[in-house]
Order: C-alpha cells, then structure tokens, then sequence
C-alpha cells in the first residue's frame, strides 16, 4: 500500500451511523447479464460474490424503475415478483463483507423495454439514427417518483444495505437538470432549481419509504454528472447548487461521474483534480462524497489524488470513469 493514502483502508461511518470497513467502492458496472424478463441471473450473482470480497461497499448495476425506463440485460425492481433474485443478489455481496447497495434509475431517451421513449423534452441523443423522445407528461413524472419510492422499498425487502438514486451519466433525472435536454416551460423545467424538482421529489419520496419500511439504519445516496459538453448543458456552478439542495436533504453519501473515461473538465476548470476540488469543497455539510473508482473521504479531509506508477486513468477522478 503506498503509504500516502493511509486512511484508504480505514473504516467510514457514513451519516446514519452505518460503518464501511474501508473507503473502498465497487462503482456500478453494466454487465448486461440479468435475465430477459429483469430478474437477476445466476452469472450475475456469480459476477457480483467474485468481486466483493475486499471492499467496503459494492454498488450494484443500474437497475430500472419502470420498464419504461429499462434496457435489456439489466435488472428491474418494478415488481415483487424479482425480491427472491435480489435478495440473493443482495445476500452474496454481503457474504463477501462488502455492503449491498442497490442502484435504481429510469433510463428516460437511452433506452426502454417498451417501445415508448420518454425524456425531459423531445431531445433525442446526439448520435446518427437516434429517436425522438416524448416529453412526460407531469402527471407521468409524478407517477415515477412513486416508482422509485416503491423500488427503494422492494431493495429494503430484499435485505440490501442501501440505494442509490442514479441521476448522471444521460440517465432520465440528469435528462431533467440538463438545461440541453429539459425544455420544459411548466414546474420541471426552466431554472435550475425547477430542473432540479423531480430528482429532490424522488429523494423525498425514497427518504419517506425508507423511513416506514427499514428497521435499521439504511443507505441513501445519489450519483449526479456534475458538467456535460452540450451548451446550454450543466456547469459546475449548477452542481453546486444542485448539491446543497442534495445535501439538505439528509442524503448519506453523493457519487460523482462522467459517462466516459475520457471527458475532461469544462468550462472554468482546466484539470480534473481542479474539477474535484471544486465540487468538494462545495458547502454541503458532512455529506461523503464518492467519485467512481476512487476512495470515499469526507469534504472536509479531501486531498488531491496524484495516480501512482501502474495506476490506471481510471482510478483518477469520477471524470476518468467508465462504469454503468
């Protein structure tokens, strides 16, 4: 161990008094591995009991709210009928030491299991062949929080540890902040803080059933892409707006990333560690922050990581990350 980075392997207690037996994160991975149907598989088990043994919390693949917002090879929690795959999902992290934190999302213009594509506004991806999405109507929107809250429920009744709310990486929720793709004109859309509403009303929501369903103390963080290369697209400044309302909210953890490895800072920052610094040392309390492929460390003890001889990119910065 380079002896530069002792407190990597020392024990975190996050907000909620739950303790990590180190500050290291298995990042979420899409595997593509679940069954057709969205229940969890066997090799995806497999794959999951294989890599947790050392961490100190594995965050699972992105898993879908809604068939809406699906895509295939990934898991759902949108029904009862998957608790039994999830638990044991659940319960082979566990066993490896790790805590079990399950990944919920809506994939929003990225992809759907029913051939109804839906987004913020009708902005398609800026690739060649992409669909047109449909805007939500407000009353869908707030059908989804709903969902969220009701997944949130299902992974505490499958024995998880914890849930992230996935908001970044071009997912639905970071769709709604992104002034690119929210062109909406009613309470969703215009300013930041409306396109910041229904990302804080799923944390509500999810907040609310935690609460009534967990006996013990439970995880809830969530993951957000905090700039993006479209203009008008998010700026760090937005972020950091967005991250005090995230904080104020009794969030356990935030996560940062980007959707590729390669991106760089934009708009204001010119390295990526200057990014970093940038969003940690954002007033938004005790809140831990994780960034893809790096150790968790409180705002207020964060250091500048410099990647040592061997080290990969992308164990840089949640800007150096490909992960799902």
């Amino acid at each position: 161990m380079n002896e530069r980075y002792p407190s990597l392997f020392e024990p975190l207690h996050l907000p909620n008094q739950i303790r990590l037996k180190n500050r290291v994160v298995m990042a979420p991975m899409t595997h593509m591995s679940s069954n057709a149907d969205g229940s969890v598989s066997d090799a995806e088990i497999a794959y999951y009991a294989r890599r947790a043994h050392g961490v100190g919390m594995v965050i699972t693949a992105a898993t879908w709210v809604a068939p809406s917002g699906g895509i295939p090879g990934a898991p759902g929690a949108d029904r009862d009928a998957f608790l039994p795959g999830l638990r044991k999902l659940a319960t082979a992290i566990q066993e490896q030491g790790a805590k079990a934190i399950l990944q919920i999302f809506h994939a929003g213009r990225q992809g759907t299991l029913t051939g109804d594509l839906v987004s913020a506004s009708d902005v398609p991806e800026q690739k060649e062949g992409a669909s047109v999405p449909r805007p939500l109507a407000e009353e869908e929107a707030d059908a989804l929080v709903l969902a969220y809250g009701q997944a949130a429920r299902r992974a505490v009744e499958a024995g998880f540890d914890g849930v992230e709310i996935h908001g970044g990486n071009g997912n639905l929720l970071h769709q709604f902040f992104s002034p690119f793709t929210n062109r909406r004109s009613d309470r969703f859309g215009g300013s930041p803080e409306k396109r910041m509403t229904l990302a804080l009303a799923i944390v509500d929501e999810v907040k609310r059933v935690v609460a009534a369903h967990a006996k013990t103390p439970f995880i809830v963080g969530y993951r957000l892409s905090p700039e993006e290369p479209e203009t008008p697209g998010i700026t760090m400044a937005e972020t950091l707006r967005f991250i005090d309302a995230l904080a104020s909210k009794g969030l356990d953890y935030l996560h940062v990333s980007l959707i590729n490895y390669a991106s760089v800072p934009r708009r204001g920052s010119t390295t990526p560690a200057r990014a970093l610094r940038s969003f940690k040392n954002a007033p938004a309390g005790s809140c831990p922050s994780s960034e893809s492929g790096a150790s968790i460390r409180r705002k207020t003890q964060s250091k500048r990581w410099r990647p040592g001889p061997g080290s990969s990119r992308s164990a840089a910065s949640s800007s150096w990350s490909r992960t799902g």
